[in-house]
């Protein structure tokens, strides 16, 4: 079944890459995007990019692109934000994020979120993984988001909130427990990252 909105968060920096667009990086011969919107496409409806400046260099993608609605490269929240404005003016009660970056996420993503948020009556899941030093650790870039939360979250962003955990911890946020073997939340964060991946890709894994 084909769920609500969701957002691809490709507005970083990407220091550790070089820079420049780590969405647009070529794995297995395709855009990195292009793995991570395979992924999503079956478990979402509509589909949004957040990423900063000329938006045209996503335009092979067919979706729209959202730029921070804040200033300055804030981080994840403010591509969160985007998406939770772009979703309730479309009226949709939330909006799913996903990172640009990490293209192996589970294939159940959505759905386990979402039941994570009904079975805590919560207005935000987010995705974790066993940790064995500090019991989950969590996943805040992939997490289901209610768009009644959007006016919340843009106070605390221009009161200077940047970490997403500083500020889901306020709502009570409910978690859903992705225990199979394997990192499916692995990210590309450096190039070493990606030759990891195309290693994977190239296992079949």
């Amino acid at each position: 079944m084909i769920e609500g909105p969701a957002i691809i968060l490709a507005g970083g920096l990407a220091r550790r890459m070089g820079g420049g667009d780590k969405a647009l990086l070529p794995l297995n011969g395709r855009p990195l995007l292009a793995h991570v919107i395979a992924q999503l496409a079956p478990q979402a409806g509509a589909i949004a990019i957040n990423a900063n400046g000329d938006p045209a260099r996503f335009a092979a993608f067919g979706l729209p692109v959202l730029a921070d609605p804040v200033a300055d490269y804030p981080g994840p929240l403010a591509g969160i934000l985007a998406g939770l404005r772009w979703a309730a003016a479309a009226g949709a009660p939330d909006v799913v994020s996903v990172a640009a970056d990490t293209p192996f996420f589970p294939a159940d993503l959505v759905v386990r979120l979402r039941a994570a948020a009904a079975d805590a009556c919560a207005p935000i899941a987010l995705a974790a993984t066993p940790d064995p030093a500090r019991g989950v650790a969590r996943h805040p870039t992939f997490g289901l988001w209610s768009t009644a939360l959007a006016d919340d979250l843009a106070e605390a962003l221009a009161g200077g909130t940047r970490k997403i955990v500083a500020w889901t911890d306020r709502h009570g946020a409910a978690t859903a427990l992705f225990d199979a073997p394997g990192d499916p939340f692995f990210n590309l964060n450096t190039p070493d990252d990606l030759a990891r991946a195309q290693m994977l890709t190239d296992a079949g894994s």
